[in-house]
């Protein structure tokens, strides 16, 4: 079954660049979501019921993805099943946006929408086709066995999500698109590095770079060659992940990119470049090294929230500042992965209760800019006057990110605290709470302004539209994040658990 998720999505974006209708092509793009989230629902439901049918789910034969005799490629460990739950499921409120937005982007000749000239069928060609491809890319990071091949699958990750990026072709979405390519690809290089080390610390071994056989053999490991493995993939994969100080493509790429891709970046890209540091953090913790790397892991994590804090008191633009919250959510789970414990548990609840309300808030945001024609903050006010429900999905995605009850974040940002204060790291724990309190004002600021502020009316503006289509997969989201918060069901508690435990952490 894990060929037949990476190979759907793969032969579908394919066939996307040769399509010539819009119609069809968006069908396409819906279908395969649909199919994809079914086969991992399959996938999940497989791990609850205890592996009932494994050997066709996990990869084995007659599905295996390596010669026989070798260590699989490609393969679903509980990490990353949590992960690819997370990316599918994303991806299925994304593909059902994407058409309405796709459609609403369709112009008569010589009109203008967001700064851009009237789309041709060639860049909705592109955009289909790599958001297809982008899918089957990010399902290869989450099967990963092998860290080469999940590197690999990083670095195609990077490549299919730029020309996404680069959708409205106007000179600022190419800035953003080739800061991105540059600075992820030194991340991406100095990963390569990473690896190399890796694979130097077990050359007497013969562990390769396959990831079971270094968990096996991690005490045999060479410590010195480990630890500079897991500095050279913290930066590069934290390049990707928006960890500050290794940010500074995040902001540009998130604002400039349309909204379904931002909100694809933000709840799915970032968590595929965490995976790939819990991997080797796995190594690492099965080495004797959980100090030295979680002590990096909360270091960057906190300044990551640190530097979200400052950025975000001085927004102007309302998508750069939801960038700044997902550099804050990208710490938090640093943080969590840092501490251990309990905390690993609530990292990876952040990390599912972050993707889906930064994905609705981004949703939510481009019904803002379709009707607006900005991203400016100040030049947006009065949304509850005039889009009543716009402005309660902004505002309720404000109150579910920012961690108010009954949020799901609350209770992540909850446990990590919890476990901080248990292992009496008190000023990591105040610091924590401090930063989190300056990112609350500066949101509280933003989104109050825009939703009850004074609205001046312009002489040529329009009535403020409100599509079902571009709110439903908004509202469904935070409807998800607020069940969480309220109840776990208990085959999502035990997959998160097993997934805690495949990281050195508990409940």
């Amino acid at each position: 079954m894990i060929m037949l998720m990476m190979l759907l999505p793969l032969a579908a974006g394919a066939l996307a660049f040769m399509i010539t209708g819009d119609r069809p092509r968006r069908a396409l793009l819906l279908w395969t979501a649909r199919l994809h989230s079914l086969l991992t629902a399959l996938a999940v439901w497989d791990h609850a019921a205890g592996g009932a049918v494994s050997g066709f789910i996990s990869g084995g034969a007659p599905f295996r993805t390596a010669p026989p005799g070798a260590a699989a490629w490609f393969s679903f460990d509980p990490l990353g099943l949590f992960f690819i739950a997370i990316t599918s499921s994303l991806f299925l409120g994304a593909s059902h946006y994407a058409v309405s937005y796709l459609a609403a982007e369709k112009l008569g000749p010589g009109e203008k929408a967001d700064g851009a000239f009237v789309f041709n069928n060639e860049p909705e060609t592109v955009f289909t086709g790599c958001l297809l491809l982008f899918l089957a890319a990010m399902t290869a990071v989450t099967a990963s066995r092998h860290m080469g091949m999940l590197w690999a699958s990083v670095e195609a990750t990077t490549l299919l999500s730029a020309p996404l990026i680069y959708f409205h072709r106007h000179k600022r979405s190419l800035e953003a698109t080739w800061k991105y390519l540059l600075i992820c690809s030194v991340g991406i290089a100095l990963a390569l590095m990473g690896n190399l080390f890796l694979g130097a610390a077990g050359l007497k071994t013969g562990a390769g770079l396959d990831l079971d056989t270094l968990l096996i053999k991690a005490a045999l490991l060479n410590k010195p060659l480990l630890k500079a493995a897991f500095l050279f993939l913290f930066v590069g994969y934290g390049t990707k992940m928006g960890l500050s100080p290794f940010h500074t493509w995040l902001p540009d790429a998130h604002s400039e990119a349309p909204a379904v891709v931002s909100a694809l970046l933000s709840g799915a890209l970032l968590n595929c470049a965490f995976l790939g540091i819990l991997r080797v953090n796995a190594v690492c913790a099965a080495a004797g090294l959980a100090d030295f790397t979680g002590g990096i892991l909360v270091l960057f994590g906190l300044f990551s929230i640190l530097t979200a804090a400052l950025f975000m008191l001085g927004q102007r633009d309302y998508k750069r500042m939801l960038a700044y919250s997902s550099i804050e959510h990208m710490g938090i789970v640093a943080i969590g992965a840092g501490l251990g414990g309990a905390a690993v548990f609530g990292a990876l609840l952040g990390a599912l209760c972050h993707s889906l309300t930064k994905a609705g808030l981004f949703f939510t945001s481009g019904v803002i800019l379709a009707a607006e024609k900005t991203k400016r903050i100040a030049d947006v006010r009065g949304l509850w006057r005039r889009a009543p429900s716009t402005a309660a999905l902004w505002l309720g995605g404000f109150f579910l990110i920012t961690g108010t009850p009954p949020s799901g974040i609350f209770l992540a940002k909850f446990i990590v605290l919890r476990e901080a204060v248990s292992l009496k790291h008190y000023g990591l724990a105040a610091a924590y709470l401090a930063f989190l309190a300056i990112l609350f004002a500066g949101m509280t600021r933003v989104f109050i302004s825009m939703t009850f502020g004074e609205h001046t009316p312009k002489p040529d503006e329009k009535p403020f539209e409100e599509p079902a289509g571009l709110l439903a997969p908004a509202a469904f989201f935070f409807g998800c994040v607020i069940l969480l918060g309220l109840y776990i069901p208990g085959w999502l508690a035990e997959l998160m658990r097993a997934a805690a435990q495949n990281i050195g952490g508990k409940l």
